[in-house]
């Protein structure tokens, strides 16, 4: 099972990753200025994830593949990390539909 990670950015914004069960990160947020927002954050990512539309899939200019998640109003909740297929992408996708939904929550950033 996946879980949300809260951490606190040495600028003191909140950020959160979405790790997979093998630990391995596989959705990464914005910096948040409050607590609030970064658990805002968490629901919509919870609740786009089921989504396909909402995901973006890059192609960057060193040619790997990546996917942004949006949310209802377009704007970007999580980014992935860099693949280097298609098919890997493809997989990261799946793992964020699969884990997001029923993630728990670890607030590190205490």
């Amino acid at each position: 099972m996946g879980k949300f990670v809260i951490s606190t950015r040495k600028n003191g914004e909140f950020q959160f990753n979405l790790k997979a069960a093998n630990g391995q990160v596989i959705l990464s947020s914005e910096g948040y200025t409050t607590k609030a927002a970064c658990e805002n954050g968490i629901s919509s990512v919870k609740k786009n994830s089921q989504d396909t539309a909402k995901f973006d899939k890059i192609t960057a200019k060193n040619g790997k593949f990546y996917f942004n998640l949006k949310a209802g109003n377009g704007q970007i909740i999580g980014t992935s990390e860099m693949y280097e297929s298609e098919a890997g992408r493809s997989n990261g996708i799946k793992s964020v539909q699969e884990n997001a939904p029923d993630a728990t929550i670890d607030d590190t950033s205490v």
